[in-house]
């Protein structure tokens, strides 16, 4: 037995040490807990994975029945195989990484033990999420991840912005996650299980639903939880707000937890997905659409964390896209990628604003390089891998994407590689905004200390050199591929060059004519403010259904039912019991004459109720 749970259990432990003592406990032990207990997971994980080489077969542990009832029979049960593997290695190499860096970043922060517990118990549930070996362990993951995102998005609970925030992505996941339950429900009225291994196997020889189906029903299902979780259209509106939160639980939930979460549930599920095209084509058009529609918001934004927080929008999509046309190995190893590249993104973007007390407009930055050459020239690094240079890992993972996509269909394609130009476009942009140029700000540029820029320089390495990781390959034995593209070379080189073009005129925009973009803006006029408004699209919202729900709330719940109701029943039942008691109150005059007299009227009474009674008899 390899004690797969102590994976998941050495953050939980971490999160329980500084949860309960935390607050009397001195900085450096909290910070040995909660960076030990996520390295020592992650050396475990790394232990166990070798021992299990070459992982043909899903390992699983069975602990104990978690709950039985008539024929549902759900054990807590933890299994490893090649997907499970990956995400392990990224969920706690990166967490890990991410752990380090926000030693730094949030030295001078109140609540220092509370960040650290929460972050534990972010990994504690993600790891769960992706060892699971039935949907209901799973699902215990993904619903943690969730009220984690509540808890470190409203870390600065004082602020509303942040409370409002972390209630937003709280709410809108819910969405997401009752499709989820509902499909729980289905897929055990159909298959009798939630076991992984009985449920795929049986939906393995059930024919393909061509026409819509129970399984199509389940896949749309599981897709409604999965755009929750992945902020794909129409649930993505609270990844960006979740910038209120400290820049390190950007970093995690962005890169290497919670948003790759619906991906990875998508590609556990293939053996269903596969048997139900039209949620397949459902998921591809979801992703390919909110890819385009994000990464066009994300050419307007001055703030920089909401530029990468645009950008993860639009990198789901492009995973949506692989997955929703059959190369869940490529949707997957874009996962993994998409971390790198993705968590030093952020952990950069997050050195320049500590670095400038807390500056995220990039109108106020400009000429950092000097100031800060390690978190240029890390940034530098991510921004050519997302952007999909070649020999950099965001070229490898997104040429499997769009090789796959056009097998499925060419207008899949060339919107994914209009979006790959508008890719390189913004995140150069932001790039040459804030490194370039003259020194715009108020405040005096540093260079962050070596607990946050030694992770950078890793997750730059990676950056450069994960795409060699032959994640298809090893991926290959465990995910079916339903995708009909072939590596034509010409393919590659348009998608390569789009990213090429985007970063050139990125150039010609912001360093060689930086009056440019004012005067585009000026001429697009209308069109330009509605990208800039992103679409108006929380606006909408605002009015067709939060401002309904909470003008409903006040006039049906709360002045007809509660106060008319509910409240009319409870004040009149006072009201008539008062005047009751105010009519008895009156016979009480302490008159004994009085008293015989009502003694006398009494007995009069009860004379003539006999008599009646007799006389009918």
């Amino acid at each position: 037995m390899q004690l797969l749970w102590l994976i998941p259990i050495l953050p939980l432990a971490g999160f329980a040490v500084n949860g309960l003592f935390g607050r009397k406990m001195p900085k450096s032990m909290i910070t040995l807990v909660a960076v030990g207990s996520v390295l020592l997971s992650f050396a475990w994980a790394v232990k166990t994975l070798l021992a299990l080489q070459p992982l043909n077969q899903p390992y699983v542990e069975r602990y104990f029945t978690w709950f039985s009832s008539g024929s549902l029979n759900v054990g807590f049960d933890l299994m490893v195989d090649r997907l499970t593997a990956v995400m392990l290695l990224v969920v706690t190499g990166v967490g890990s990484l991410i752990h380090i860096y926000s030693i730094g970043y949030m030295h001078a922060e109140d609540g220092y033990y509370r960040f650290f517990a929460f972050l534990n118990l972010f990994m504690f549930f993600m790891l769960t999420l992706v060892m699971g070996a039935n949907f209901l362990v799973l699902f215990v993951g993904w619903e943690g991840v969730g009220l984690c995102s509540y808890l470190l998005i409203g870390y600065y609970f004082v602020r509303d912005y942040a409370a409002d925030a972390g209630k937003k992505a709280f709410i809108v996941n819910r969405i997401g996650d009752f499709g989820f339950s509902l499909a729980m429900f289905l897929i055990f009225a159909m298959f009798g299980s939630l076991d992984f291994g009985r449920v795929f196997a049986a939906a393995a020889s059930k024919p393909v639903e061509s026409a819509g189906g129970a399984l199509t029903l389940i896949c749309f299902l599981l897709l409604l939880g999965a755009t929750g979780k992945s902020a794909q259209i129409p649930l993505y509106v609270w990844l960006p707000d979740a910038m209120a939160g400290p820049t390190p639980v950007s970093a995690l939930i962005h890169a290497a937890t919670m948003v790759t979460a619906g991906v990875y549930m998508t590609a556990r599920s293939a053996a269903l997905f596969l048997k139900a095209p039209m949620a397949m084509d459902a998921v591809a058009i979801i992703g390919i659409v909110t890819a385009f529609m994000a990464a066009t918001i994300g050419l307007t934004q001055f703030d920089i964390k909401k530029v990468f927080a645009y950008s993860t929008v639009s990198q789901l999509g492009y995973m949506f896209v692989g997955v929703g046309v059959g190369a869940f190995d490529a949707g997957i190893f874009h996962v993994m990628t998409h971390a790198f590249f993705k968590a030093l993104l952020f952990l950069g973007a997050g050195a320049v604003i500590h670095g400038l007390h807390d500056e995220q407009d990039m109108r106020n930055m400009g000429g950092l390089r000097k100031h800060m050459p390690i978190a240029c020239w890390t940034l530098f690094i991510a921004s050519l891998a997302i952007a999909g240079v070649p020999g950099f890992s965001g070229y490898f993972s997104k040429d499997e994407i769009l090789i796959a996509a056009h097998g499925r269909s060419p207008m899949l394609y060339w919107l994914g590689v209009i979006t790959a130009g508008m890719t390189a476009f913004y995140v150069f942009r932001a790039w040459f905004m804030t490194f370039l140029g003259r020194y715009r700000g108020q405040a005096h540029p540093h260079e962050s200390p070596l607990v946050m820029t030694v992770p950078l320089m890793v997750l730059a390495a990676l950056s450069a050199g994960g795409g060699f990781i032959p994640v298809p390959h090893i991926l290959a034995a465990v995910l079916p591929a339903a995708h009909a593209g072939h590596h034509d070379p010409s393919l590659a080189i348009i998608a390569a060059a789009a990213g090429l073009i985007g970063i050139g005129l990125a150039y010609l925009f912001y360093v060689v004519k930086p009056g440019l973009p004012g005067a585009v803006a000026n001429g697009l006029g209308g069109l330009y403010r509605l990208v800039c408004n992103k679409y108006y699209v929380d606006e909408i919202y605002d009015h067709t259904v939060v401002q309904p729900i909470k003008s409903g709330s006040e006039t049906l719940l709360w002045k007809v039912t509660d106060v008319g109701l509910v409240d009319g029943i409870v004040n009149g039942l006072g009201r008539l019991s008062a005047s009751v008691g105010g009519g008895l109150r009156t016979m009480q005059s302490g008159n004994i004459r009085s008293y015989a007299a009502w003694v006398v009227f009494g007995s009069l009474l009860v004379l003539v109720f006999i008599g009646m009674a007799g006389g009918a008899r």
